[in-house]
């Protein structure tokens, strides 16, 4: 945890916020905030960053009240939306913490025809536990803006009618093995990027994808699992993360 990310509902009083759970015991046990300085990196939910002091400590409730001190606005969000085919649970957690830890805000999650109807029933792929997921991103990255994260069960209705409003504007790019373009390096511009499933997607996705304006870009011939494309095709994109 480099960043106590602090909701609203925590603050009791004005600038002072009651933390327990697992943000008590990381504290506790990892900051040791009672044994060392009282201090740590701080940021309020969709708010600033800042610093966090501590004003007392409650062994017994296992409790600690914290006083907020706002200090600057979280980094600015990449200009991307990612649109990704429902992965396996532990793949879809990978994607969300690489995705929002690297400035994502716009994740979407659709079904295609070689995804796995069992996955979408996992309660790791909830809209809840995708955003629990979501704020250790966030708090990896000492940033405090929440994504917002969307999910389609129908391929072709987000295809045909979702996508293309998402992507009104902005660069569309499909990652494809078979693609016969690079991926653009440093783009300049608001981008979508799509990515299929574990198996790839179809011809026939591939060749909907295209007919509305996607291009398909490559990194080249070897076939990247998801979580590892996912980082490495966003830091092709915007290098600098900012």
């Amino acid at each position: 945890m480099n960043l106590m990310l602090l909701e609203p509902a925590d603050f009791a009083e004005e600038n002072v916020a009651v933390i327990s759970g697992r943000r008590f015991t990381h504290a506790v046990e990892v900051l040791k905030m009672a044994e060392r300085s009282g201090e740590c990196k701080a940021g309020l939910l969709n708010g600033s960053v800042g610093r966090g002091e501590l004003v007392s400590l409650d062994e017994t409730r296992q409790t600690m009240r914290i006083h907020f001190t706002p200090l600057h606005e979280p980094p600015a969000p990449l200009p991307l939306a990612l649109a990704c085919a429902m992965q396996r649970p532990l793949t879809f957690r990978k994607i969300i913490h690489a995705a929002v830890t690297m400035g994502v805000k716009e994740l979407h999650f659709f079904h295609s025809r070689k995804v796995e109807k069992s996955y979408w029933s996992s309660p790791q792929v909830a809209p809840d536990a995708a955003m629990a997921d979501a704020h250790l991103a966030l708090e990896q990255a000492v940033d405090t803006v929440e994504p917002r994260i969307f999910f389609h069960d129908k391929f072709r209705i987000f295809a045909e009618e979702v996508l293309p409003e998402i992507a009104k504007d902005k660069l569309l790019l499909t990652a494809h093995p078979a693609g016969k373009e690079p991926c653009p390096v440093n783009c300049r511009c608001p981008a979508v990027l799509t990515i299929g499933p574990e198996g790839g997607f179809t011809d026939f996705e591939t060749e909907l994808l295209q007919g509305i304006g996607a291009r398909l870009v490559t990194m080249g011939p070897r076939i990247l699992r998801s979580e590892v494309a996912v980082p490495a095709l966003i830091s092709r994109l915007y290098p600098s993360l900012e």
